[in-house]
This record gives C-alpha cells, sequence and structure tokens, in this order.
C-alpha cells in the first residue's frame, strides 16, 4: 500500500510499512501552532488504526528545524483559558505519541526547541543530524515546559 495525504501543517506519505509525518510550516521553522497540533492528532489517530502501517517517523520540511517551538505569534495573543486549553492540547498529543503503539522515530535535522525538543522527547527513539540542537528554553525564564518535557526529559536521560 503507498500512499499519501496532506494537510494544511504537514505531509504524510504511507509506504506500508512505514508512514512519515513531515512538519510543513518551514517560513516558521516548523513552529508547532494550534492547527499543527490538532493535525499531528489527527494524523497520529488514523496511523494508529492503519493495521498496514508498523512505524512512524517524525520530521520537519527543509534543513534547519525538526520544530523550533510553539508559533510564539500565535501565544502572544492567547487569553489565560486559551493557553490552558493549548497546553492541555499539546500533553494529550505527547501522549498520544508515546503511547501510539507503534514506534515514533523523530529524525531531527536540525532544531528541535520547547515544544519541538518536547515532541521529540515523546518519540520512541531520536535520531539526530550533526547539526541538530535540543534545548527547553523555557527554563532560563522561569517558565515550565506546557507539553510535559519537565517529566519526559529525566525519563529519556536517566
Amino acid at each position: 500500500m503507498t500512499g499519501s495525504t496532506s494537510f494544511d501543517t504537514l505531509l504524510i506519505t504511507k509506504t506500508a510499512p512505514i508512514a512519515q509525518i513531515t512538519l510543513n510550516r518551514p517560513d516558521v521553522l516548523n513552529a508547532l501552532n494550534r492547527q499543527a497540533i490538532a493535525e499531528l492528532a489527527a494524523a497520529m489517530e488514523e496511523l494508529r488504526a492503519d493495521d498496514a502501517i508498523r512505524g512512524v517517523i517524525l520530521t520537519g520540511s527543509g534543513d534547519k528545524a525538526f520544530a523550533a517551538g510553539s508559533d510564539m505569534d500565535e501565544l502572544s495573543g492567547l487569553t489565560v483559558d486559551e493557553a490552558k486549553a493549548l497546553a492541555r492540547e499539546g500533553q494529550a498529543l505527547m501522549d498520544l505519541i508515546e503511547t501510539l503503539g507503534k514506534p515514533v522515530v523523530a529524525a531531527l535535522n536540525g532544531y528541535a526547541i520547547g515544544a519541538g525538543c518536547e515532541l521529540a522527547l515523546a518519540c520512541t527513539m531520536r535520531v539526530a543530524a550533526d547539526h541538530a540542537r535540543l534545548s527547553l528554553p523555557e527554563v532560563r525564564m522561569g517558565l515550565i515546559p506546557g507539553f510535559g518535557g519537565t517529566q519526559r526529559l529525566p525519563r529519556r536521560s536517566g
């Protein structure tokens, strides 16, 4: 089975038994906004239900970034309640990826910062290019990573 589906913020290519999801917002270094989070969740649910797919590769378009965090333009305009809802949606996406029932490999082709790092941490395995950089810069500003990174990072690194 070979097929391909595209969303506004990502591309999915299926070549059984592997599916590849590409974050497709290179103009903002694949930063995650609410739409990208919702589309990633829908794509992961679709792949979970597809018995022909046994593994997923998650990457970012372009060669600069896997995902350079949350979309700061969108975040700056959120109310407190909207920000809380976004954090819950992001946490639910990371939990979905972590418990997908199929291996999800993060192919880190550049920056994985903030929410992008948390996305990589939710994956089963991470494979990084030499120029890849991972960080949770929120902690330097006295903020807690909103999608579960403070729990996943010590679990992954020991």
